[in-house]
């Protein structure tokens, strides 16, 4: 089979095989294609730190960025990655679109009826910030009645619909549901505990807190369209960098302590 990408679309079309070595050896010595696999367009959100987001240089960096092109190295793989909303990243997969998607994606059974998941690679849950001047919202029960701020298209969404909030605020992007909180559009934003406590740490330092323990923990996983061929030699090489400690070095590197 002989494989055409035109406008970041694939085609398919099928030639006798003596024809495809010939195309395929004129291809190689014009230097159109390489003699490696395929190249996999790998999925990831625009801005969500630290996993993923646009570094000073204009390049794409994080934890799940740096975790990603250790494993396509220790897999042989070719890759480009294709940053874009969250929300659409499931969808991406579903259709063929996207080879793989990393963006700190919880494992729900949900989303395991869409797409495949790695082995968990990440345990997180969820955490609540307003300014640090509120002193109505002290846990997640608070958030009843009041104005939150979420990232749409995550599993955030379902549960703090559950808390009945007077309204949920959803914005593509999780910065600016922070913003929205800092501006007074919100009385609180809830997502993912480690890119909540980062914005405390950082651009929200001083102006806003977490409260509340942490809830509905769960573990990221690599997402794949169902049936795919490189899960499984994906869960390969995630379970040796665990076991050899090269995960770790990562983690340490990105969160400042070993994982639990």
């Amino acid at each position: 089979m002989l494989k055409i990408v035109f406008n970041q679309k694939r085609f398919f079309i099928k030639y006798p095989q003596t024809l495809v070595s010939v195309l395929v050896t004129l291809l190689l010595c014009a230097g159109l294609v390489s003699a490696n696999a395929e190249t996999l367009y790998v999925g990831t959100d625009t801005a969500f730190v630290p996993f993923e987001y646009k570094g000073a240089d204009g390049r794409y960096t994080g934890f799940d960025i740096e975790l990603w092109d250790a494993i396509a190295k220790k897999i042989g793989v070719e890759y480009e990655l294709r940053p874009m909303d969250f929300n659409g990243l499931l969808p991406g997969l579903a259709t063929g679109v996207l080879d793989v998607a990393l963006a700190a994606i919880f494992i729900t059974p949900e989303r395991e009826k869409m797409i495949d998941f790695s082995i968990p690679y990440f345990k997180a849950g969820l955490k609540v910030m307003v300014l640090s001047k509120n002193t109505d919202i002290h846990q997640t029960a608070d958030l009843k009645g009041k104005v939150v701020a979420v990232k749409m298209g995550t599993a955030t969404v379902k549960y703090v619909a559950s808390l009945k909030p007077a309204q949920m605020k959803k914005f593509p992007n999780i910065d600016q549901a922070y913003l929205e909180v800092l501006t007074g559009g919100a009385d609180a934003a809830m997502h993912d505990t480690p890119n909540v406590l980062y914005f405390i740490k950082t651009a929200g330092k001083g102006r806003v807190k977490a409260v509340g323990a942490e809830v509905e923990a769960a573990e990221y996983g690599i997402a794949f369209p169902k049936g795919s061929a490189i899960r499984g030699k994906v869960d390969i090489a995630l379970r040796e960098m665990m076991k050899n400690g090269e995960y770790n070095l990562l983690y340490r590197k990105w969160f400042g302590t070993d994982p639990e």
